[in-house]
């Protein structure tokens, strides 16, 4: 795990940023692996397409910053992925049995509950006819949310951040942001915030509880 670049101050700190998939979700790949089998497909199909096909990667661009709507983007990757896939619902099906990171949620709710600022800064895979945020039940954690999708910027583009920055009317002194994509923190360190490289949920749980000093507290039901 990486440690937050600069020397953050705590009693500095009034604000924390959070990416979406890999943060606040558990690492999707192998529920995208499981899904792929069940389609059919090699397990390896959708991050295959969707990352490493020039068609699939320009369409995933154009997903991200709003040129694309979900449902044309489903129906147009589905055709990249095989004869015979159901573009229905098409990113809805791969992510829907991805599982929340809770520790994180609750990491975020007792940070908000300490007085912090906290910012969704996340590169969109659409909303609409699925959406990721309201299916995994944290929109409502965020005070500002800057959707790559709704703003028609992606990180790592620094307007983005300086966007976000903006929306939580704070300095990047006094910011976290958490990401589970080396490149996109370095933009994020030249606006002065510290940044987290998530690679562990329970790593990363506990060095921001050390960094913000709070407690992630998660409830137990019998």
């Amino acid at each position: 795990m990486q440690k937050p670049a600069g020397t953050a101050d705590r009693q500095a700190l009034r604000g924390l940023i959070l990416d979406f998939a890999g943060v606040l979700t558990a690492d999707p790949d192998p529920t995208h692996r499981s899904w792929a089998e069940s389609e059919g497909l090699h397990p390896e199909a959708w991050g295959a397409t969707l990352n490493d096909s020039p068609d699939g990667r320009r369409l995933y661009s154009a997903l991200e910053i709003g040129q694309l709507g979900q449902a044309e983007w489903n129906a147009k990757t589905a055709a990249l992925l095989g004869a015979g896939i159901d573009p229905t619902n098409l990113m809805g099906r791969a992510w829907s049995k991805v599982p929340a990171a809770q520790r994180m949620a609750a990491l975020a709710r007792a940070a908000k509950e300490a007085g912090y600022r906290l910012a969704l800064l996340s590169n969109s895979f659409g909303l609409d006819p699925f959406n990721p945020y309201e299916h995994v039940g944290i929109w409502d954690l965020f005070d500002v949310h800057v959707i790559s999708e709704a703003v028609g910027l992606a990180k790592p583009d620094p307007a983005i951040y300086q966007l976000t920055l903006d929306r939580l009317d704070l300095p990047g002194e006094a910011c976290v942001f958490v990401d589970d994509h080396p490149v996109n923190l370095p933009p994020a360190e030249a606006f002065g915030i510290a940044t987290v490289l998530a690679m562990d949920e329970d790593d990363t749980v506990a060095e921001l509880e050390c960094l913000l000093g709070v407690t992630a507290a998660v409830s137990v039901r019998g």
